[in-house]
């Protein structure tokens, strides 16, 4: 789904640079991960047990960082990047560094106004994806913030009038809410937003409580081709690629035996400056000296921006997508 501040026209300007960005195995979506600081307090993740000391020091801008990478896709993320007083500033430096990028934000939404969105969007922010993974007050639970899902729907319709042309839930796909996948779907069609579903997986900090188990194979199967032929029929809405949801089943079972490209396509700068090949990986050093890295065989996720990055370039259906 093409943010309002693009047109059909800029769609070619980014596929050349998508093909100039892989012919060089130069990174085409870089992660800025501005703060280690979170409010929330979510069981699959451990970022607002992060020490003090671990907090301190968080670089003041990543615009030289962007103009050394020229990433067509930027995300800004966290822990909570609107903890982040500067965060406007932030994606403005990045935003005059590249001129050809797509700038996202992932926030759990909680901090999240019309006011301060609208500041962002003017600042540079492209599209707003606000984490939901319940329609009802399983979400509030899971995030461990009271009536963030109420929050979450009232402050959609306020952005919108207020201008704001890209927003989409990000919703990861759980062993508990297998049942409300459709219904989120349908939600953000009704809001005019869309969706980008991620896989849950244990590596951040070992929490099996969400895994999808073997007894429920054939209902993530089911409900996963509800989504792609509901993408059949409506496109724009559901924002991965047909590949990436193809294959989460097939990694649910433990059927996937591919190397992970993570760190070739995508890479995850820290609030530090420091490099990662993936979110849940170690740093290995300042961005500077970053040369690439070498595929590896490590099956411990299938979040989108592993399995997004390996799927195969469907020119027509991707552009369908973006467009629609």
């Amino acid at each position: 789904m093409l943010s309002s501040r693009y047109r059909p026209w800029h769609v070619p300007l980014f596929l050349g640079k998508y093909a100039w960005l892989r012919m060089r195995r130069r990174p085409v979506l870089v992660n800025f991960e501005v703060t280690m600081r979170c409010n929330a307090r979510c069981g699959f993740c451990d970022y607002w047990k992060t020490p003090a000391e671990a907090r301190a020091n968080e670089l003041a801008s990543f615009a030289e960082v962007a103009r050394e990478f020229k990433p067509m896709l930027v995300t800004f993320t966290g822990g909570e990047p609107l903890l982040r007083k500067d965060l406007e500033q932030l994606v403005a430096g990045v935003r005059e560094a590249v001129k050809l990028t797509y700038v996202q934000l992932i926030t759990h939404g909680a901090m999240l106004t019309p006011e301060r969105a609208k500041s962002l969007w003017d600042a540079g922010v492209d599209q707003f994806n606000i984490s939901l993974d319940y329609l009802d007050e399983r979400h509030d639970e899971a995030r461990g913030i009271p009536k963030l899902c109420a929050k979450i729907l009232d402050v959609i319709p306020r952005m919108k009038a207020a201008g704001i042309g890209g927003i989409r839930f990000n919703t990861v796909i759980k062993r508990d809410n297998l049942d409300q996948l459709m219904p989120i779907v349908e939600r953000a069609a009704s809001l005019g937003c869309g969706v980008n579903f991620s896989l849950y997986t244990d590596s951040k900090n070992g929490n099996t409580d969400y895994l999808c188990d073997a007894s429920q194979m054939d209902q993530l199967s089911d409900v996963i081709g509800q989504l792609l032929a509901y993408k059949q029929r409506k496109r724009g809405v559901i924002s991965n690629s047909d590949y990436y949801l193809e294959q989460i089943p097939r990694y649910a079972r433990g059927e996937m035996t591919e190397l992970c490209e993570s760190g070739q396509a995508t890479i995850h700068i820290d609030p530090h400056g420091l490099v990662r090949r993936c979110p849940d990986f170690p740093a290995d050093g300042p961005w500077q000296d970053y040369k690439g890295y070498e595929p590896i065989a490590c099956n411990q996720c299938y979040y989108a921006c592993r399995g997004e990055a390996q799927a195969p370039i469907r020119i027509l259906s991707r552009i369908r997508d973006v467009l629609a």
